[in-house]
């Protein structure tokens, strides 16, 4: 199978090995997870996050290297305190902001929208504000009514996959102060169902409204709300790793994983149907929306230094178990190599407040 090469821009940041570098194991005066927090509040803003995204990726040599020698608990440690440190930050330029009442969060599939928008939320509340959530999964219609593709399948990534004029109507709603009815959408039988959830927003909310489309202008169209009331965050899990052959992996092949364990564990998709299904999500993404990641007031990495070891076993039996006779075969093939490059690392390192508990289950937050 073909893959896809992400167009997303990024740029180098060295904020993890600045981290890990000045790590003085034998004359520190704090226990490590103390040592971590305060090694990465030393960073300045502009090196947790930017208007482009950062990427600094280890080879697998190297994470291999941390992983034998028992530093593995103490890489997630760093991972996880940068993108708390990130996301604080985020959250602190809002509060600066004291005209935004909407903030957009997007990104392509498996990104982690929805975890980092429940981590925002409550860093938001940190700076004293008083957030409500919106996700526009919840406005997905009625499969037999979704868009149809090139090859006559539902287009699931197209934003007209949405039941836009209920969205917008809501939008339109709640920034006006009135209360609306959310509804929701089951992915196992692909139906809108009747909601049980109202919303309505005080004088002190701050909406986040997060979903692959929240950045393509087309989701306010009939909305008058003055620009400045929108601030807007892109979100993807942006990899680079090298390789020993001097390439580098797939710049998607994460997502894909994430993609992969979640489907399985929780709307009852196999290996061969996320599989099958991967090309036509990564030409939606690039037709709905990569174009307007220009448009974001901050760019915010979700990708973890460590997530392909612990991706390996989740994914494995779920990729062992796609068929040789299968389309997806191949790809599944050339998914097991590339985990297989990768030493496990143990589930019960990462924390339950981690984005990736949205992807491999045992998260603290409630989906």
């Amino acid at each position: 199978m073909e893959t896809i090469r992400s167009s997303e821009r990024y740029e180098l940041s060295e904020a993890f090995m600045r981290v890990a570098e000045r790590v003085d194991y034998e004359a520190r005066p704090k226990s490590a997870a103390e040592l971590v927090n305060f090694l990465v509040s030393q960073l300045h803003q502009n090196e947790l996050c930017s208007k482009r995204l950062k990427v600094y990726d280890l080879s697998a040599d190297y994470i291999n290297g941390v992983v034998d020698f028992g530093g593995a608990q103490f890489m997630v440690q760093i991972c996880e305190a940068l993108k708390e440190a990130a996301i604080s930050s985020i959250a602190e330029d809002i509060a600066l902001h004291s005209q935004v009442r909407v903030v957009l969060i997007a990104g392509p599939s498996s990104s982690g929208k929805t975890t980092f928008c429940k981590k925002l939320g409550y860093a938001l509340q940190q700076q004293g504000l008083h957030p409500e959530s919106l996700s526009l999964d919840d406005y997905y219609g009625d499969s037999v009514n979704a868009p149809l593709d090139e090859s006559g399948k539902p287009d699931w990534e197209s934003i007209h996959a949405l039941n836009l004029p209920l969205l917008q109507e809501h939008i339109a709603t709640l920034t006006n102060g009135g209360e609306v009815t959310v509804p929701r959408y089951d992915f196992t039988t692909g139906r809108s169902c009747a909601g049980s959830r109202r919303l309505q927003l005080q004088a002190d909310n701050v909406l986040l409204m997060e979903g692959i489309h929240a950045l393509n202008p087309m989701l306010l169209n009939g909305v008058s709300i003055p620009p400045e009331c929108f601030y807007r965050v892109y979100i993807s899990a942006l990899t680079t790793r090298p390789q020993a052959d001097g390439g580098v992996l797939p710049t998607t092949d994460n997502r894909l994983l994430r993609r992969m364990v979640r489907d399985s564990k929780f709307r009852s998709a196999t290996a061969q149907q996320t599989i099958e299904r991967w090309p036509a999500v990564r030409s939606g993404e690039e037709k709905w929306i990569l174009p307007y990641q220009p448009q974001a007031d901050v760019n915010f990495n979700s990708a973890y230094q460590y997530e392909y070891c612990l991706l390996r076993e989740h994914a494995l039996p779920l990729l062992e178990a796609v068929k040789q006779d299968d389309p997806a075969y191949g790809e599944a093939v050339r998914l097991m190599r590339l985990l297989h490059k990768f030493h496990p690392v143990p589930v019960r390192h990462l924390p339950p407040y981690s984005l990736l508990r949205e992807f491999l289950g045992g998260s603290a937050y409630e989906y």
